[in-house]
């Protein structure tokens, strides 16, 4: 589970690639057949459940479905990977998604902050309700920020999550095929699965810029302000105490964050 843009095409290629690489497939993973092994949570034939193969070895494939679905879509007793980052990338990301690889808003970068099909409302509603949704429930947080800065670490933690064997070299191997620079490159080449978009526009890509604090470079001191506003005063505790994985403190707004790229 992540809100949109919160890095899961990352972590889904990373671990298609684990799985396919340690438990028998073999194929090269690439960002179209990465499907078949960590499908979406619907029944699209190509990217959803239908698609997933898994008895590449004996079954051992676990079966880790994707969605960005609120709380309430999913049933209550399944355990559940949730993947967080800063709601300040976040919200520049989607901000590029939604103009130039969707198509599908037109305002400014500070309308998107308060929009609420799209921006901080939206944000702030599905956190709040996947943060009240983890008690009693078997869970794992990722974040975006620790996937960043110790990936290996950050993968082992899944695999432990999910009862995976876990076996170095290929961990290694995966973490490796998951640096920005190489999915940026198979993006321009491949493309997305049922998305058209222009590749030669770098803005428009779902690797875009990999960055951790990135959002700087695009939003003023007042625009960083609102966003932290909202967050501080509308998340619940709970959902502050999950953004706790990406380093960001809401409760003591205005944290610094160094910048780094995914690799």
């Amino acid at each position: 589970m992540s809100f949109p843009k919160s890095g899961r095409t990352w972590l889904r290629y990373i671990l298609s690639f684990y799985f396919s690489a340690a438990f028998g497939k073999n194929d090269k993973t690439n960002l179209h057949n990465m499907f078949a092994l960590v499908p979406n949570f619907d029944l699209d034939p190509v990217r959803g459940i239908p698609a997933f193969i898994s008895q590449g070895a004996a079954g051992k494939v676990p079966m880790v479905v994707v969605s960005h679905e609120a709380r309430s879509q999913l049933p209550p007793k399944l355990p559940i990977i949730v993947m967080v980052r800063d709601p300040r990338d976040v919200l520049v990301s989607g901000y590029f998604h939604a103009t130039r690889h969707k198509g599908r808003f037109s305002g400014s970068l500070s309308d998107f902050i308060d929009d609420p099909d799209y921006g901080m409302p939206k944000m702030i509603s599905y956190l709040n309700g996947w943060a009240a949704g983890l008690s009693g429930r078997r869970h794992h947080i990722v974040s975006y920020e620790n996937l960043s800065a110790a990936p290996v670490k950050e993968i082992e933690g899944v695999l432990h999550f999910l009862g995976c064997e876990i076996k170095p070299r290929v961990l290694q191997a995966a973490v490796d095929a998951g640096q920005f620079e190489r999915m940026q490159e198979m993006e321009v080449a491949e493309g997305i699965p049922a998305h058209e978009y222009d590749r030669t526009d770098l803005q428009s890509m779902r690797m875009r810029k990999g960055l951790v604090g990135g959002f700087r470079e695009y939003l003023n001191d007042d625009e960083i302000a609102r966003i932290e506003a909202y967050c501080s005063r509308d998340l619940t505790p709970d959902a502050k105490n999950l953004l706790r994985a990406t380093s960001a403190d809401f409760d003591a707004p205005n944290s610094q964050h160094p910048q780094s790229h995914q690799s």
